[in-house]
């Protein structure tokens, strides 16, 4: 019971302390889960972005929900996924309540305008850290700058990189495996 609590004490903080969504609690969740308590290791960590990323729903509580699982099964899903949605859920309720009819405010739309650019060094730092991690290196750097040029820039819908890139990986790995 002690370690669920921990759990959800340690997911409401970071669901109440981050400004702009889920990709923005990636490395607060990765410090606190990986660092701090030490409740899963690196690896494990990537991979629950990964698999995050690719399920449908939001990246928060994909996330909340695979480390919850990980470490405590069911019960911990359930204190991690709380412990997340909460905080966004009570501010959400004041915030509307406040909001209405002061949105249009200068003051207010100047103070959203700057916290923009913290919300892009929010997600740009989890990609630079997940980058190090996964060995990025000269040989397969293309790969993810392909990605970025083609949905970017090119607007490539991304299902089609990812189904591209899938094909790839399998063309690539079977070709090796003739040469040897």
């Amino acid at each position: 019971m002690k370690l669920l609590l921990e759990m959800f004490i340690s997911f409401f903080k970071i669901g109440a302390f981050t400004i702009g969504g889920g990709y923005a609690m990636l490395p607060l969740i990765q410090k606190e889960v990986v660092e701090n308590k030490k409740w899963i290791g690196e690896e494990d960590f990537l991979d629950m972005v990964a698999i995050s990323q690719s399920a449908p729903g939001p990246i928060a509580v994909n996330i909340s929900v695979f480390v919850g699982n990980k470490i405590k099964g069911i019960k911990g899903m359930a204190a991690t996924v709380l412990g997340a949605t909460l905080p966004s859920f009570l501010i959400i309720i004041l915030v509307a309540s406040v909001f209405i009819g002061i949105e249009k405010h200068p003051i207010v739309a100047r103070v959203f305008m700057g916290i923009r650019p913290a919300v892009v060094a929010l997600i740009a730092a989890p990609v630079i850290k997940m980058a190090k991690t996964a060995k990025m290196d000269r040989k397969n750097f293309y790969i993810p700058l392909s990605a970025v040029i083609l949905v970017g820039f090119l607007g490539v819908t991304p299902i089609y990189v990812i189904i591209g890139l899938i094909l790839f990986g399998i063309i690539t790995t079977y070709i090796r495996r003739r040469m040897k």
